[in-house]
């Protein structure tokens, strides 16, 4: 894999996370971001035997996008109190198929993992273990297609970070990402690998040494169905 560095300072480093790659270690065993990240601060500093590296967000495997690390263990410390306290901005982009009601709208749900399953749904609030989960989208564009109808390209900005939030919470409207197998009844019984079409485009986060706001951007242009849109 081409390694794609989007930003590099001595406190933290941003890259590209392609689809399929899991952000961490897994059951699988399969290669993950921080082993290639790892190998490259290896290659770059070779008189470093064993470079730090923290992990700081994740995103699920079939997602592709902007992913920061932590070259320190201050900077681990700091980028993960901006995560608990919600200051890192993350913005995706979300082929669902349907055509959303309104352009713009907030999604306030109560989600429950299963970890038998390790999916999650949507609960009455007050459940027991529920959490809650907001996010929120403006409709870029829609088109028609032969093969899957209607289909429209989300921005969704996401207010809080549950697990397979934006999964759950687009399916629960009627809004089901193209490729979701988990969570799409329509690809529900597709054989192989599909891509799930979520891509983290913008994440916005505070220095954790200058304070200065960053924003790294991660582009989705060249992945289908991502690609039938021209406001990519």
């Amino acid at each position: 894999m081409n390694l794609k560095i989007l930003y590099e300072d001595v406190h933290i480093i941003v890259a590209e996370k392609p689809p399929k790659i899991p952000s961490q270690a897994d059951k699988t065993g399969d290669k993950d971001m921080l082993t290639y990240i790892s190998e490259y601060l290896q290659s770059k500093y070779p008189d470093t035997k064993s470079p730090y590296l923290g992990l700081i967000q994740r995103l699920d495997r079939p997602v592709g996008g902007a992913m920061v690390f932590a070259k320190t263990k201050f900077a681990t410390q700091k980028l993960s109190e901006q995560i608990q306290e919600k200051k890192v901005g993350k913005v995706y982009y979300g082929v669902v198929c349907g055509l959303p009601e309104k352009t713009h709208e907030v999604f306030v749900d109560y989600l429950l993992k299963e970890s038998r399953s390790n999916l999650s749904k949507v609960v009455a609030k007050g459940r027991a273990n529920a959490k809650e989960a907001i996010l929120e989208y403006d409709l870029l564009e829609t088109i028609d297609t032969p093969e899957h109808g209607i289909l429209s390209l989300l921005k969704i900005t996401l207010k809080t970070g549950r697990h397979h939030q934006i999964r759950v919470q687009l399916s629960h409207a009627n809004l089901p990402l193209w490729g979701d197998t988990k969570y799409n009844k329509g690809f529900s019984n597709h054989k192989g690998w599909t891509q799930i079409a979520l891509w983290a485009k913008e994440l916005t986060l505070e220095h954790p040494k200058t304070k200065k706001i960053l924003t790294f951007e991660s582009s989705p242009k060249d992945h289908y169905p991502f690609t039938l849109f021209e406001k990519v």
